[in-house]
């Protein structure tokens, strides 16, 4: 069986205690869900399993997220779902979850999804009174906080504070471009704005802002001594993500038109050093994989952790900056760590079929769950 995707789609991405912060996560990923199967105007009773992401699964996101939301989208029960959390790269790792099962004939129809309201559920430890630790007293690893390992990254690759504000300054005006001239209009499932009796609809990315090189010269370092600031860091951000896959036959048997398949995909652990590097390796071992070269690649989208791990990537690979992060990342659009992947993927699919192009790689780094992926449109 070959798997397809036949759409993939987000809601809008709202700042810390912004837009659609007044949300709860299940009704979030509700509109997610139930969106892009509208904009398939296909019957969820054909949808045999979700699986969605969720990077902190605590509170109102705990308790398999997928399910509840489905549910409360007023789904159907028989539909059969997981949640997982494979930390940045989850909703990219549900849609290989997805593929895999209809590749082996388990599935005709899947969604692959992810949710984030970081608002209301801030990525922390999931510890409680009683409850431990995430790692025991013996652990001996040296695994880096993700705001040393990005320092780290930029001082080996020879980066400097300039330079990062030279890519964060970049991202956020292709993501005011790529806005201004609709390129993500297509991509976007509206969200009503709670309590608005005008039934205002959220249509937009909260998270772009005007700057300048001064302005992020004049940014505070995360850590002392560092290299990136918040404006060379993805932003803290609410969102969600779907994309449905199928067999090409039963996209054909339903006159849906599939928009890309995929070509080659891994998932690999990151260096314990540098911990959000992992992008670099992926990328070669697809590379290798199928014999494919950086030549044959059309687009890259590499998310914007950090400025430098898209820069790492680049510099590496010898990416042309004219195919990278085309209309901005993470820095600029925002990052709900539960549902970037599949923005990537709806970015990929979407800037694809406007220049007529065939092939794109995305790759997100997620220290132990790094993962890379080329896609060819249809």
């Amino acid at each position: 069986m070959k798997p397809v995707i036949v759409d993939a789609a987000r809601t809008s991405f709202g700042k810390r205690d912004g837009w659609i912060s007044g949300l709860h996560a299940a009704e979030l990923l509700g509109l997610a869900q139930q969106g892009v199967l509208d904009r398939l105007d296909l019957d969820p009773a054909l949808v045999e399993q979700a699986v969605g992401g969720c990077v902190t699964p605590i509170g109102e996101q705990f308790g398999n997220i997928t399910r509840t939301a489905w549910m409360h989208a007023g789904l159907p029960s028989h539909t059969g779902a997981s949640t997982i959390d494979a930390q940045c790269s989850t909703a990219l790792q549900s849609v290989l979850l997805v593929a895999g099962q209809i590749a082996l004939g388990t599935l005709d129809v899947g969604l692959a999804c992810g949710v984030e309201l970081m608002s209301r559920v801030p990525l922390t430890a999931k510890v409680g009174t009683g409850a431990g630790t995430p790692r025991p007293a013996s652990w001996s690893v040296d695994t880096p906080d993700q705001y040393t390992a990005a320092d780290r990254i930029a001082r080996h690759r020879g980066f400097t504070r300039e330079d990062l504000d030279h890519f964060g300054l970049r991202s956020q005006q292709r993501a005011r471009a790529a806005w201004d001239n609709g390129w993500f209009d297509r991509q976007i499932i509206p969200v009503p704005i709670p309590g608005d009796e005008l039934g205002t609809a959220v249509t937009q990315d909260q998270g772009l802002r005007e700057t300048s090189m001064d302005a992020l010269a004049r940014l505070r370092p995360t850590i002392d001594g560092g290299l990136h600031t918040a404006g060379t860091s993805s932003q803290v951000s609410d969102g969600a993500s779907a994309a449905v896959l199928m067999t090409e036959g039963k996209a054909r048997d339903l006159g849906v038109r599939p928009r890309a398949r995929l070509l080659a995909q891994c998932v690999i652990g990151g260096d314990t050093e540098f911990m959000l590097d992992g992008p670099v390796a992926a990328a070669r071992i697809l590379f290798d994989r199928t014999g494919m070269t950086v030549a044959d690649v059309d687009l890259f989208e590499v998310n914007e952790a950090f400025a430098a791990v898209p820069m790492s990537f680049a510099q590496v690979h010898k990416i042309d900056p004219d195919v990278l992060n085309v209309g901005g990342g993470a820095i600029a659009l925002g990052h709900p760590a539960g549902a970037t992947g599949i923005r990537l993927l709806a970015t990929a699919i979407d800037e694809l079929e406007r220049r007529d192009k065939q092939v794109a790689m995305i790759a997100i780094c997620a220290s132990a769950a790094t993962t890379c992926m080329i896609l060819e449109r249809m």
